[in-house]
């Protein structure tokens, strides 16, 4: 009687085991595989127009320390290292909240606060589609499409911005 209950529990144990070690296994594969699919040649394939900053741009924007910390995300996303949005939560609202507030007076514009608001909702749905199980390599790459997308537009507002703030138009 001993005997049958000792087996009985051994084949228990053993199968709750097997279900811990494929839970986990599963877990690591998704994420995996999720990274293996998506590699720096599938997003550098990726179209879309990519506007780089002025050198008065640049000039204006050079001590703006969160725009280059988007930028190295940028840099991240390109090379399908998307290791920023995972369990990255307040680093993430203290870079879009200081991303608005220490914007430089000679960008700051209402359009160029709207391209800020594209690209933290554009991010956001980033983060959420990587840490998501169920996500697809093609639903990703159209996230990160419009993520890059919003970040491009976002140059180009303040290129316009700058532009529009150096045309001196002399009345005769």
């Amino acid at each position: 009687m001993t005997c049958k209950i000792l087996i009985t529990l051994s084949i228990l144990l053993s199968f709750s085991a097997c279900k811990k070690t494929q839970d986990a296994e599963a877990e690591t594969k998704t994420e995996e595989t999720i990274s293996q699919n998506l590699s720096e040649k599938s997003i550098t394939e990726l179209k879309y127009v990519e506007y780089a900053l002025d050198a008065k741009t640049e000039k204006a924007i050079a001590e703006w320390q969160e725009y280059f910390q988007l930028e190295t995300v940028i840099n991240n996303v390109k090379k399908a290292d998307l290791t920023f949005f995972y369990d990255n939560d307040k680093n993430i609202k203290t870079l879009l909240r200081d991303l608005k507030k220490d914007i430089p007076k000679e960008v700051n514009s209402d359009a160029t606060l709207a391209r800020i608001s594209a690209l933290e909702t554009h991010l956001y749905k980033l983060k959420s589609l990587s840490n998501l199980e169920s996500t697809n390599k093609n639903e990703l790459l159209s996230t990160i499409k419009d993520f890059l997308i919003s970040f491009s537009n976002f140059n180009f507002q303040m290129n316009q911005k700058i532009e529009a703030d150096n045309i001196n138009i002399v009345k005769p």
